[in-house]
């Protein structure tokens, strides 16, 4: 089971307390991402709100290929990316399912089992055994991104936001198109009172789903703030 930032970015924006001096090294980390995001304006880069939990996601799948094969994962993704850009779509949350689904397989039984010991510690509010666990799937398995966004979750729900944004990071390195984590960033700059960075992260949210309302509500929002006209 996956984890994304929509929920989770929804609980820091009613944050009365944000610890600016932690954030403050991660913050230019992270800023170092987003030339990648602006170069992606079209599904390259994107997330929203708080890491949290989401419902089980049904399978991904994409049309058989020619001969009756099925696509690779990463064949099947760039189809459900290219299906979440379109604007108009009806189906974006079962799109986005199918993507975290997707997102959420290593590859490897042992991986999986580390992600999914990490993701029921968090919904059991047991974070520090969900980092223990998280921490090794990152050490054992450092190129895949989910356990990078797992342990963000983690990492923001103990208040050590520096470390929840030196790892929504690495997210973004290995996958710059993840609008889960991407997302997040967006609205910890925009807590952080760092509009400008704020609405880069969202557009390039958009340019990977134009559907999402509250995604379109804060790119309005901090155009007025910013006085820039949209891309």
């Amino acid at each position: 089971m996956g984890l994304d930032f929509w929920c989770w970015m929804t609980n820091l924006r009613c944050m009365t307390r944000f610890r600016k001096r932690q954030l403050a090294g991660a913050i230019v980390a992270a800023l170092s991402v987003l030339p990648g995001v602006a170069a992606a304006q079209a599904p390259d880069v994107a997330p929203e709100t708080i890491p949290a939990i989401p419902p089980p996601a049904p399978e991904a799948t994409a049309a058989p290929a020619a001969g009756g094969a099925q696509p690779s994962p990463e064949a099947q993704l760039d189809t459900l990316l290219g299906e979440l850009a379109e604007p108009g779509r009806d189906d974006w949350e079962q799109i986005e399912s199918k993507i975290n689904a997707l997102w959420s397989r290593s590859g490897s039984p042992a991986m999986d089992l580390l992600l999914k010991r990490g993701s029921d510690a968090i919904e059991a509010e047991d974070y520090p055994t969900a980092v223990e666990h998280l921490s090794a799937l990152v050490e054992l398995a450092p190129d895949f991104a989910e356990g990078w966004n797992a342990r963000a979750t983690a990492f923001f729900l103990m208040d050590e936001y520096s470390l929840s944004m030196a790892d929504v990071e690495h997210v973004l390195a290995l996958e710059p198109r993840h609008f889960g984590a991407l997302s997040g960033l967006a609205f910890m700059f925009e807590a952080m009172d760092e509009p400008t960075q704020a609405l880069a992260a969202f557009r390039a949210v958009h340019a990977l789903n134009p559907n999402r309302p509250n995604i379109n509500e804060a790119i309005t929002r901090l155009e007025r703030i910013t006085g820039e006209a949209e891309l």
